[in-house]
Order: structure tokens, then C-alpha cells, then sequence
């Protein structure tokens, strides 16, 4: 193969890359716990918003360490679906360059 043909496939697969990474990271991943704490976060893990159930009641210092254990369990959920994700849409261009050596 040409190696200019090849530097042109080569160009299209990285921008292509660039262009998967940053829909993945403008998107906009959503979990809930418990059904009190629902949490978004942007695909770079950067959390958008945090919202709790306008019924939620805190009754002592227990409640409000269940509701910290919930934003917690849902941000930790939200990673997965992110790093889920991008394991996903990014895997067709590792299994392409891993033979590069890490060239990209």
C-alpha cells in the first residue's frame, strides 16, 4: 500500500477518534439510587447535576448518610455507563492501531 494512502487512512481513523470522544464527551450520562437520587454527568465524569426527590425527608443523622450512600451509589453508576460507553464506541479504533506500537 502507498505509504500517502495509508498517512490519508491514518488521518481519517484519528479524526474520526476525535470527533467519537468529544460526542461521548458532550453526552450525558443519568443513574439513580434509590429512587431519591437521580445524578447527570457529562462523559468527561464531570458531574451536571445532582437532584433528590422533593419527598425526601431527613428524620435524624442515619437519613442523611443514606442520601450521601445514594449520591455516591449513583455517581459511581453514572462512571460505569461512562466508561461503558466509551469502551464501546472506542473499541473499533484500539483493535485498529494496536498494532502500532501506541503510535495513538
Amino acid at each position: 500500500m502507498n505509504q500517502q494512502v495509508m498517512l490519508r487512512k491514518l488521518k481519517k481513523m484519528q479524526d474520526e477518534m476525535l470527533q467519537t470522544q468529544k460526542e461521548i464527551e458532550e453526552s450525558v450520562f443519568s443513574a439513580s439510587a434509590g429512587g431519591v437520587v437521580t445524578v447527570e454527568m457529562y462523559g468527561t465524569k464531570e458531574l451536571k447535576a445532582v437532584k433528590i426527590d422533593d419527598a425526601f425527608e431527613a428524620e435524624g443523622k442515619e437519613d442523611y448518610e443514606m442520601l450521601s450512600d445514594m449520591i455516591v451509589a449513583a455517581s459511581k453508576e453514572a462512571c460505569k455507563q461512562v466508561d461503558k460507553t466509551t469502551a464501546q464506541k472506542m473499541e473499533k479504533y484500539s483493535a485498529l492501531t494496536g498494532g502500532f506500537g501506541g503510535l495513538f
